[in-house]
């Protein structure tokens, strides 16, 4: 895979760093149309259960975005989980979804 743009690059950055913090299995960073940023982990409650993906979605979509230019997930997984695609989908048919290693290595792109 090519080299990343800067602003996708940040959202590696940002998607790696709420994984470690969190101590979670996944971390996802999205860019909204005004190029505003949000990154989420993987949400794992008795009553609540979402992807790092779904949970950045959500954020930006409570932020007032009202479409995505681009997401990251960083996670140990060789594949971004078509619920976590479906919620990116729901706001870009088109964008680009990035899957991460966990130590930042671009694996593909979706």
């Amino acid at each position: 895979m090519s080299e990343l743009d800067p602003e996708d690059a940040k959202l590696v950055t940002l998607a790696r760093s709420v994984r470690a913090r969190n101590g979670a299995a996944e971390g996802a960073a999205v860019r909204d149309l005004d190029g505003r940023t949000y990154n989420a982990s993987t949400v794992a409650l008795p009553s609540l259960k979402l992807t790092a993906l779904q949970a950045a979605v959500a954020a930006a979509v409570s932020g007032g975005a009202e479409g995505l230019e681009a997401a990251v997930v960083v996670t140990g997984e060789s594949r971004v989980d078509a619920e976590s695609l479906a919620a990116v989908r729901d706001l870009t048919p088109s964008g680009p979804v990035y899957l991460a290693d966990t130590s930042g290595e671009l694996r593909k792109q979706v």
